[in-house]
């Protein structure tokens, strides 16, 4: 099957999806307000489409001022329909500006030939899944000297306002809130960090190592000048 096929076939069952849901949602709706079906899905429709449309002028914005940072004056190469349509969904419907930012930098790595890294079809949703805390998190994180931190491991007790390198001769870490420690175990499902382990196998989260996926992610999330 050609690519543009696979494209129109994962159009159509995303629109289901929508169509579904939204009708799912004016059901829902409609039992707590005056209102008939038809017009709680009105409701729904239009609330979205103002999202869908402020947040897309956004992006927008922020796509050229990026592209501009990374030397571009357009686009030097397409970006397959299976990437930019799940970057384009997701992005116009991000409420978070500082997310919208990582997806509108996605955007552009995806679009740009001279970028060096790879924006895998993995990362939209890799993305959709971290909140504004775990993207701090993981910024922190990998601001640290990376072939470092990938041996030594990183201290998490001071995240989100810092963290460091481990020193040789450091042992047990203290670990971190309970609120960073929920953060640092999606990351870790996500494959973007390593926990350490105790002696009888259980993650811990005073210590945490960047891992390859982890760094190639965080450089396609953000865009450099040249």
């Amino acid at each position: 099957m050609s690519e543009e096929a696979k494209a129109v076939q994962e159009v159509a069952k995303t629109a289901g999806k929508a169509i579904d849901a939204t009708a799912g949602s004016a059901r829902f709706l409609a039992k707590f307000v005056s209102a008939p079906l038809e017009q709680a899905v009105g409701i729904l429709v239009d609330h979205l489409k103002y999202i869908r449309f402020e947040r897309g002028v956004r992006l927008q914005q922020r796509a050229e001022a990026l592209m501009k940072e990374a030397g571009l004056d357009a686009p030097t190469r397409e970006i397959p329909i299976a990437l930019a349509l799940p970057i384009m969904q997701h992005a116009t419907l991000e409420e978070d500006d500082s997310l919208q930012d990582r997806w509108a930098a996605l955007l552009v790595n995806a679009a740009n030939a001279s970028f060096e890294g790879e924006v895998l079809r993995s990362y939209p949703s890799m993305l959709s899944q971290l909140s504004p805390f775990d993207a701090l998190v993981l910024d922190v994180i990998y601001a640290q000297p990376y072939e470092l931190a990938h041996h030594m491991g990183i201290a998490t007790v001071d995240l989100p306002n810092s963290a460091r390198v481990i020193g040789e001769d450091e042992l047990d870490q203290p670990s971190p809130s309970d609120k960073v420690v929920i953060s640092l175990s999606n990351l870790v499902r996500l494959g973007l960090l390593r926990p350490s382990y105790t002696w009888g196998g259980g993650e811990s989260f005073g210590r945490v190592n960047p891992t390859v996926a982890g760094r190639t992610f965080v450089r396609a999330c953000q865009v450099k000048s040249p």
